[in-house]
């Protein structure tokens, strides 16, 4: 087969090439080609952050493989039925023909087809005749999000199975890590000191390398807190800031009722993303955004609520609703503004024009983070800007500070339930984020009653950037008003002049309380407390260092008693110096 079919698709397929790519494989797919080609292995891990071109690296493999006659037929598995037919669109742009299975019992069949596409779980139903199949040919087996293949004992041993036979096997990945202790297959694993093993795979082309070369977008995350007050099972009524430091079951309650619709936090997070996406959409007109919600309900709400912001109905997509692939493709190929999911574009589905995301999911895991974070960052020309909006939850924010870091699947690293006080609790909100009905179950247990959106801080770069505004203040807007085409460093300049600005505006105000009618001194006293404690959890949110030590060292620093007992000038004295750590002035 000619390897000038590639002329028909693009580096970063499905969308357009993005700046400096056209017509070419880019740098570390043809680096990657090279090396396999000159090892020739029989089995092949390539991690690629999403956006980067996994899909077309491994059809140029494909291509070369059946051309020197290695191979004859092509079995792809990926997790889902849209991405059967993704590949099979793929491919064919390069001569390759990829039964999706569309066509009933028959399927793959055909002498016309080189190959067919499965699901992980299609596999795990059916492993004596994929391994028949995988015996009869000389196959290349190309296993999409491999990490799949670990998502239970049974789905690993079928691929394991039925694959075993193969004459080679090329895995894709942009997430290789994994919550769970089940092995890949086919994927080797290097013992570490500590004993546990590693994954280790054979190329690897992380997120800050495709920044680096305009391959992937900057995303900048917009991270909101706010009050919240919530019943609980018992009766009880709570109330706490998201953007404070809390337990892990407060954290998980108050966030669960930030994510509620009917509270004002998600209504003024929404109305936000959508200002923020008319922005980008000045300088990319069919820029879309994205919501991913916990469960179904909450997504159906969602969809509600952006349609009175919008005044024009978001594209809704069930994992379980009959046409879902189809509603992603009409709205991949559209200027429509929303989308709202479950899980169906978590991964692997691409919409190239998204640029705007609503993170209003309770699942914490870092492999599905990654995945929604992924569905952003394919760049189609350079100076595009992706943003994601975030509730400032510790995990989810750790999560946003560790994009740009290399990750591998680790087996036996967990720690054991004697040596972690919280290791048993972590399991259970693992199960819980599997699946969403789970989830439902949990929301059962608590009634929201409030929430109130606060803008907390922009993060870039595992950089904080702003303080505490209001929704629709000017500070929020200073932000949201980013333009849409913007490389890293203009990012990140843009960032610290908001950032400054918001600073002179701070002490403006600041002066003008000094001349305002006095108030009585508790509730001045309170104001301050509050400002400062808001402060010091930014901080320490940012520098990873405990309130007790910023607190200790502020009044080391600035005199005074403990916060308790300080006077209005000695809690403005702590704001001002805490103010200067963050902007490093």
């Amino acid at each position: 087969m000619s390897t000038s079919a590639f002329e028909h698709i693009s580096p970063a397929w499905p969308g357009r090439a993005p700046w400096g790519t056209a017509n070419s494989l880019r740098a570390w797919q043809q680096e990657a080609l090279t090396r396999y080609l000159d090892e020739a292995p029989r089995d092949f891990l390539a991690v690629a952050t999403p956006g980067a071109g996994k899909t077309t690296f491994a059809l140029r493999v494909a291509a070369e493989l059946l051309h020197r006659r290695i191979i004859t037929r092509i079995i792809v598995v990926a997790p889902t039925e849209h991405l059967k037919v993704q590949w099979a669109e793929a491919a064919h742009r390069v001569g390759i023909n990829i039964d999706p299975g569309l066509g009933g019992s028959t399927r793959g069949r055909s002498k016309e087809f080189d190959g067919i596409a499965v699901t992980y779980a299609g596999v795990a139903a059916r492993v004596n005749h994929y391994r028949t199949r995988t015996e009869s040919f000389k196959t290349l087996v190309i296993l999409d999000e491999v990490h799949h293949a670990g998502d239970s004992l049974s789905w690993g041993d079928a691929i394991q199975e039925a694959f075993e036979p193969a004459t080679r096997r090329l895995a894709l990945t942009g997430t290789p890590f994994r919550s769970d202790e089940s092995p890949i297959p086919f994927v080797t694993y290097e013992e570490l000191p500590s004993g546990a093993k590693q994954s280790k795979a054979d190329y690897t082309y992380g997120y800050a390398e495709a920044l680096r070369d305009n391959v992937v977008r900057p995303v900048i995350f917009m991270a909101y807190g706010g009050p919240m007050r919530w019943r609980t099972k018992a009766g009880e009524v709570l109330a706490a800031n998201l953007g404070e430091a809390l337990t892990k079951d407060l954290t998980a309650h108050a966030w669960r009722t930030a994510l509620d619709p009917k509270g004002e936090w998600m209504q003024s997070v929404l109305k936000a993303a959508d200002i923020r996406l008319s922005e980008v959409r000045r300088h990319v007109p069919d820029a879309g955004g994205l919501v991913i919600a916990t469960n179904q309900t909450q997504a159906r709400a969602y969809a509600r609520i952006l349609q009175q912001i919008t005044g024009e109905k978001p594209t809704v997509v069930l994992s379980d609703e009959v046409g879902a692939s189809k509603r992603i493709e009409d709205f991949s190929a559209s200027d429509a503004r929303w989308l709202v999911a479950v899980r169906m574009v978590s991964e692997g589905v691409d919409v190239p024009r998204l640029a705007v995301g609503v993170y209003a999911t309770a699942t914490s895991t870092p492999l599905f983070f990654a995945q929604a974070v992924g569905r952003f960052v394919r760049t189609r020309k350079r100076g595009e800007v992706a943003t994601v909006f975030l509730p400032t939850v510790p995990v989810i924010l750790s999560h946003a500070a560790l994009l740009e870091q290399q990750r591998d699947h680790v087996l036996g690293g967990r720690k054991k339930a004697d040596d972690d006080l919280f290791a048993q609790e972590d399991l259970l909100v693992e199960q819980a984020n599997q699946d969403a009905k789970a989830s439902d179950d949990l929301l059962g247990e608590w009634e929201a009653l409030e929430s109130v959106a606060q803008f907390d801080h922009v993060m870039f770069d595992s950089q904080q950037f702003g303080l505490n505004a209001e929704p629709n203040s000017d500070e929020e807007a200073d932000y949201l008003g980013l333009p849409g085409l913007l490389d890293a460093d203009q990012v990140s300049d843009l960032l610290k002049e908001r950032q400054r600005r918001q600073m002179q505006r701070q002490q403006r105000r600041d002066k003008k309380e000094k001349v305002a009618p006095e108030v009585s001194l508790h509730r001045a006293l309170e104001t301050k407390r509050k400002e400062l404690n808001s402060l010091v959890s930014q901080y320490s949110r940012s520098r990873g260092v405990p309130h007790s030590h910023i607190h200790a060292e502020l009044r080391r620093q600035a005199g005074g008693p403990p916060l308790a007992r300080a006077s209005t000038d000695q809690v403005d004295a702590r704001i001002r110096l805490i103010r200067k750590w963050h902007t490093g002035k």
